[in-house]
């Protein structure tokens, strides 16, 4: 009987295994494809401009089918939008919680926030260009703004140690709509000489400025701690 038990048990744990391994790889796969998507979608749109990349070019691009394209992304915008802001919102989250506990709350949201969103390399920063002249792509990089929410609100809340998931929810919701707000001044277009579009003042001073009312609402939960 204990021999039956003990290899019922093994069955079961290397069948369990198996299926570990196999939803391990299915994730690494949707990962890859949706970055492929999103590189070859930036990548047509600067030698092509935007207007002149269609759903099914990047998907040809990406090897995949236009079907699987929508599986990821709702729209080219969102895709070339991608490369940019990708994985950032659990940067931001992960940012958030390397900060040590010495730190104030208020201080390592701001300043996990201000580091991900200018860190850049120069691929960034000429994508950014790009999207900053396109009303369309401006659109959905603001709308990224709300990514953050999830993973911010469960690094806060294990910063704060607080049973009630709603603080930490409310306050990361805060967050991503301060981010937004930045992120619409930012690209709001500005008329310059020779009809050239620029942002409306430097990102970091711009997060700063609209964090800064929440301030006292991460410290007043901090205190509560």
């Amino acid at each position: 009987m204990r021999a039956r038990k003990f290899a019922f048990t093994h069955l079961f744990c290397d069948a369990e295994a198996v299926v570990t391994r196999r939803t391990g790889l299915r994730e690494q796969k949707k990962q890859a494809t949706r970055q492929a998507l999103r590189e070859a979608a930036l990548r047509l749109a600067m030698e092509r401009g935007p207007d002149n990349v269609r759903v099914d070019d990047i998907a040809e691009a990406a090897g995949v089918s236009p079907r699987t394209y929508n599986n990821y992304f709702s729209s080219r915008e969102q895709a070339i939008v991608a490369a940019v802001t990708a994985e950032r919102q659990s940067r931001v989250g992960a940012a958030v919680a390397a900060h040590p506990a010495h730190v104030p709350l208020a201080e390592a949201v701001v300043e996990a926030v201000v580091e991900q969103y200018t860190d850049q390399g120069e691929r960034a920063r000429d994508a950014l260009l790009l999207i900053t002249t396109q009303p369309a792509l401006r659109e959905a990089f603001v709308d990224t703004a709300a990514a953050i929410e999830d993973p911010l609100a469960t690094a806060i809340a294990q910063r704060l140690g607080d049973p009630d998931p709603h603080t930490a929810r409310v306050l990361a919701a805060g967050v991503a709509a301060a981010v937004r707000v930045a992120l619409q001044l930012w690209v709001r277009p500005t008329a310059a000489e020779g009809g050239l579009v620029v942002p409306s003042g430097p990102l970091p001073d711009l997060l700063r400025t609209t964090l800064a009312p929440l301030a006292p609402a991460l410290d007043a939960a901090e205190r509560r701690r």
